[in-house]
């Protein structure tokens, strides 16, 4: 696949997030290809799960994880998120090395972390790590890397190599999207190859999300259900996830019951 058919489907699912659908002829235009390759591309991103099509044209599908800037998916469910962030918090001992994933829900955490000591804690959100400077007792290690703007996150062969020399108690992992057969997600190829180190060289593995993301799948895997230890979510999480997710040996707590 070429760069620049690379580059315009990124574009196109932008226009697919933001706009809601797009339209083949509007698209043939604006790129200055042929109706037959952006048919192609829509039939690419079908497969993919991020649209629908429809009569010239496509929809964006509400099941897919789209990567949506910080700023938005931090306002959405923001009081759940909290909720879930300080059930998350208690699984934080004196003297742990954590890593916090980046993420709208890791980053309400930084808070609860405030009074706990001797703390390492690695992350590759430049958010989560500028806030927890702010913390004398705990010892901030960034990764380095590649900046993804959606989500003020690290990724790139550098963060993976950082990343792989070390061991942790505990992983806090975000969820963009979270399917009992596809596994967790995420829209990102870089993001997820770092998240599926970060889940290797921990311990246990804490995943953290809101309702929401239940049913919803992307691109590039990050694990299989069954690898996580815990989910920390809200009373939205289907009913047949919670009997699944019980037979495989997770843990769920749900923050809202």
């Amino acid at each position: 696949m070429s760069t620049d058919t690379i580059k315009r489907r990124e574009t196109i699912i932008d226009m697919l997030y933001h706009d809601g659908s797009v339209k083949v002829a509007t698209l043939s235009q604006r790129f200055n290809v042929s109706l037959v390759t952006i048919r192609n591309d829509l039939r690419y991103l079908e497969k993919k799960g991020c649209a629908l099509r429809s009569y010239g044209g496509a929809m964006a599908n509400n099941k897919f994880a789209f990567d949506r800037p910080f700023q938005i998916k931090g306002q959405i469910d923001r009081a759940l998120k909290i909720l879930i962030a300080a059930k998350a918090a208690e699984f934080v001992q004196d003297g742990d090395s954590l890593i916090l994933d980046s993420g709208s829900t890791t980053a309400e955490m930084v808070p609860f972390l405030r009074n706990h000591h001797a703390l390492v804690v690695m992350t590759n959100a430049l958010n989560i790590a500028y806030q927890l400077a702010n913390f004398e007792q705990i010892d901030v290690m960034v990764l380095g890397g590649n900046t993804r703007k959606n989500s003020y996150s690290i990724y790139g062969s550098v963060a993976e190599q950082q990343l792989a020399q070390y061991r942790f108690n505990t992983l806090f992992l975000g969820v963009d999207g979270f399917d009992l057969e596809a596994g967790i997600t995420t829209p990102h190829p870089g993001e997820a190859h770092l998240n599926r180190i970060m889940c290797d060289v921990a311990h246990q593995i804490i995943a953290v999300t809101d309702g929401s993301k239940f049913g919803r799948k992307s691109f590039c895997l990050i694990c299989e259900t069954k690898q996580i230890h815990h989910l920390i979510t809200d009373s939205r999480i289907p009913k047949q996830y919670r009997e699944k997710l019980a037979e495989l040996g997770v843990n769920v707590i749900i923050v809202d019951e």
